[in-house]
């Protein structure tokens, strides 16, 4: 399925550049701390404000693009926009969040993707498998559990910007579903000790962000919450369709709560994780044996794949994949990644072992599935992780108490 927007086009960002872009998720972390007075505000782009609490509202799957064409569906939400952010690479949840809490690119925080496999010094037994990040699985999203092969403390040991809040007496909670709690991720992305409100619905996220501020016992303060409704309609019926709208609605009333419940010394800030488009031209990679010839093992997802290649064969799989998909992906190796800062400016020379040998990134619409391996994501509609700016650019939105 391919929705076409009139008027809107699929720009691509130079991914040169955006390593070096004074406004992205990586950064958040660090305007909470100044808006909380335990840190300077770097970035000037955003709000200069002062609270004694801060709520951050991750919204999975809120891109810039779509809260610009639905702002009639979200006034809430587009009043309150402050400025755009990008993502960073790849823009995928697992990424996005680990570099939103960490302060971070992936080149450094080690969370380079959906699914990679992890460089031999994180571990512990066993031959090199894929991991799913996001599930914490070995070789597929419904795979065995990763914790015993890849501990968390071992992939992504950065503490980073959130727990600097903690060390300045920050009080932290997390108000996330209550299967959050423990994973591997959530070791990974937050490693502030903080209270945790299970909630999983805006109704609850709502509940769970005013407890939080009443019981932060005169502490200075800071709340995460999280709500996935958007990206998961958004993956199952189309960024735009009536469904996905009808989520992005409730999302705004949510807003438009938590905004009115506001603390007068309390901040509430919004953001998304990534963007969203809906897929075009799948090319399914378990359909014809040219797309595995020399490699051992294919990671990543739909928008972005890794692959690691025998011993010899980088060559040819990359003039392969090159020839095959022409102007539909960019097909660059290992160290062109690394060299045009794909990762972030600086990547840690262990965790550059997890890039794939050859990346490949789809362009336009393209979705690289996997029809027998991946069935669940081969059928999604809406995908997320590339270079378009439907996919990139998410918003940053603050009321203030």
């Amino acid at each position: 399925m391919t929705t076409d927007i009139p008027g809107e086009s699929l720009d691509e960002l130079p991914p040169t550049q955006w390593a070096g872009h004074p406004n992205t998720l990586a950064g958040v972390m660090g305007w909470a701390a100044g808006v909380l007075g335990v840190g300077p505000q770097p970035v000037a782009s955003m709000p200069q404000v002062a609270a004694a609490d801060v709520v951050l509202l991750l919204v999975d799957g809120l891109g810039d693009r779509l809260l610009h064409r639905h702002a009639d569906v979200a006034p809430t939400l587009s009043a309150l926009h402050a400025t755009t952010l990008r993502a960073g690479f790849p823009a995928t949840t697992a990424t996005s969040i680990t570099s939103l809490t960490t302060g971070t690119a992936c080149g450094l925080h080690g969370i380079i993707g959906y699914a990679f496999r992890p460089d031999d010094h994180c571990r512990t037994t066993g031959p090199r498998r894929m991991l799913n990040a996001l599930r914490w699985t070995m070789d597929a999203a419904d795979g065995p559990s990763a914790m015993a092969t890849y501990p968390p403390d071992l992939v992504a040991p950065l503490a980073g910007a959130l727990a600097g809040l903690a060390e300045h007496g920050v009080s932290i909670s997390y108000v996330m579903p209550g299967e959050f709690r423990g994973t591997g991720l959530t070791q990974v992305a937050f490693r502030a000790t903080g209270r945790h409100l299970a909630a999983n619905t805006p109704d609850l996220v709502r509940e769970g962000v005013g407890t939080a501020l009443a019981q932060r016992s005169g502490r200075r303060g800071f709340v995460y919450a999280y709500l996935s409704d958007l990206d998961a309609a958004g993956h199952r019926y189309g960024p735009g369709s009536p469904e996905w709208l009808r989520t992005l609605r409730a999302v705004d009333a949510l807003v438009a709560d938590l905004a009115a419940d506001l603390p007068a010394d309390a901040v509430l800030a919004v953001t998304g994780d990534h963007g969203m488009l809906a897929a075009g031209r799948r090319v399914d990679l378990d359909a014809d044996p040219l797309w595995t010839a020399g490699v051992e093992m294919i990671a990543g997802e739909p928008r972005v794949r890794h692959l690691y290649v025998a011993d010899g064969a980088r060559d040819d799989v990359l003039a392969t994949w090159t020839a095959e998909l022409g102007a539909e992906a960019r097909v660059v190796t290992r160290e062109q990644a690394v060299d045009e800062a794909w990762f972030g400016i600086a990547v840690d020379p262990d965790i550059a072992q997890r890039i794939g040998d050859v990346v490949a990134v789809a362009r336009d619409r393209t979705v690289l599935v996997r029809g027998d391996v991946e069935p669940l994501e081969a059928r999604m509609i809406g995908h997320h992780g590339a270079w378009t700016a439907d996919e990139q650019l998410v918003p940053l939105l603050v009321a203030h108490g």
